[in-house]
């Protein structure tokens, strides 16, 4: 059978030893992490990494967001896990483990963003590879989980995408899943494995306490926003407006009206997901014609699909702050107005402390 090698996932590492004894050669390039008999040390790690003395812990990616992948495994000092992924001329998927991890705690970071349905296959048939290789137990590390916004009936006759895929990371050999500010918390009811929900709020705050904008208020666009605004407010110690719009079709929004005075404000534009930016752009309209100064706007995830980048590009904001939870398109980092944060430390943290068994509720703040 003809295959066409479109991604090759390797660890900088060539032939690294799992275990070492104490008397034993070190790797190539890289001692065994610090073990005793080692003549080199880690390069580039700013960190000493923390593993538990029962078992090992690996870090592998699939092709959705590879950068991401290798900042976390430098904020933890893990090298990341030798594989490769291909794909077939039919494009079907082939992926091989090119390590040892019988036994290991495994992460395996995939966001499931464009393309949704490739990544997704992705990550499935690799939890599958991990599992037939033993894995001591694999948790997936998903920073932007794809179908997330169907998570209900909302007209008759309709899929509930988001449980589905739920099953479909269990079934396939998901043992605990770690995620990124889900469209919507209940999500993690759909899931029968234990599940660790972030949230990007920390490095976000963190950003616009530093910048220290004046008169700031922050501003909900929808009725679903308003707990993850008011936390958000709370933090920042500013007031809450809410903007009500009535969604007429998919990806079409209609701005009704501005809950709040917002008269001579800064106003900072809060969600989780820019999609097509529509309803960003008519938001930021909205508040603009009811008198606020300036208007900013943040989100976790930035899909930017259709004319997001142009509507952004042409829009009358200020500045649109997102994370690296999906990798932007050329085109998007071309953009001034578009800045990206990065949540590698956090997801970092909560790897180090799922490995080690302590609690991930620090992170919150």
């Amino acid at each position: 059978m003809n295959e066409q090698d479109t991604t090759a996932v390797l660890s900088p590492i060539e032939g690294q030893v799992e275990e070492m004894e104490p008397n034993s050669q070190p790797a190539p390039t890289l001692s065994a992490q610090g073990q005793p008999g080692g003549q080199s040390k880690p390069a580039e790690k700013k960190r000493a990494p923390r593993q538990s003395e029962n078992k090992r812990m690996k870090i592998f990616c699939g092709s959705s967001n590879r950068a991401l992948a290798e900042e976390i495994c430098k904020f933890v000092g893990v090298p990341m896990g030798e594989s490769r992924l291909q794909r077939f001329s039919d494009g079907e998927v082939h992926f091989q483990l090119l390590e040892n991890v019988r036994g290991a705690d495994v992460f395996l970071v995939q966001p499931t963003c464009y393309p949704v349905d490739q990544h997704l296959v992705e990550l499935l048939i690799m939890m599958d590879a991990l599992k037939r290789a033993s894995a001591g137990r694999i948790t997936v590390v998903i920073p932007y989980y794809g179908y997330a916004r169907q998570d209900r009936k909302d007209r008759p006759r309709v899929a509930i995408t988001s449980k589905l895929v739920a099953d479909l990371l269990t079934t396939a050999g998901a043992n605990r899943a770690l995620l990124v500010d889900l469209h919507a918390a209940q999500i993690q009811g759909f899931f029968n494995i234990p599940v660790d929900h972030l949230f990007a709020s920390p490095v976000l705050v963190s950003h616009f306490r530093e910048m220290n904008l004046p008169d700031l208020t922050v501003v909900s666009p929808d009725a679903g926003g308003v707990e993850r605004a008011r936390f958000f407010a709370k933090k920042l110690d500013v007031p809450l407006a809410i903007v009500d719009k009535r969604r007429t079709d998919i990806n079409v929004t209609e701005v009704m009206n501005v809950i709040g005075d917002v008269r001579g404000r800064t106003c900072l534009i809060l969600d989780d997901i820019i999609d097509t930016a529509g309803t960003l752009v008519k938001t930021a309209d909205a508040l603009l014609e009811q008198g606020a100064s300036k208007v900013y706007a943040c989100a976790t995830h930035p899909v930017l699909s259709g004319p997001a980048i142009e509507r952004i590009a042409d829009s009358r904001l200020e500045q649109v702050v997102v994370t690296n939870t999906i990798p932007l398109r050329e085109e998007a980092a071309k953009v001034a107005k578009i800045k990206v944060l990065s949540i590698a430390g956090l997801l970092g943290r909560a790897i180090e402390s799922i490995h080690m068994e302590t609690s991930v509720s620090t992170l919150f703040n």
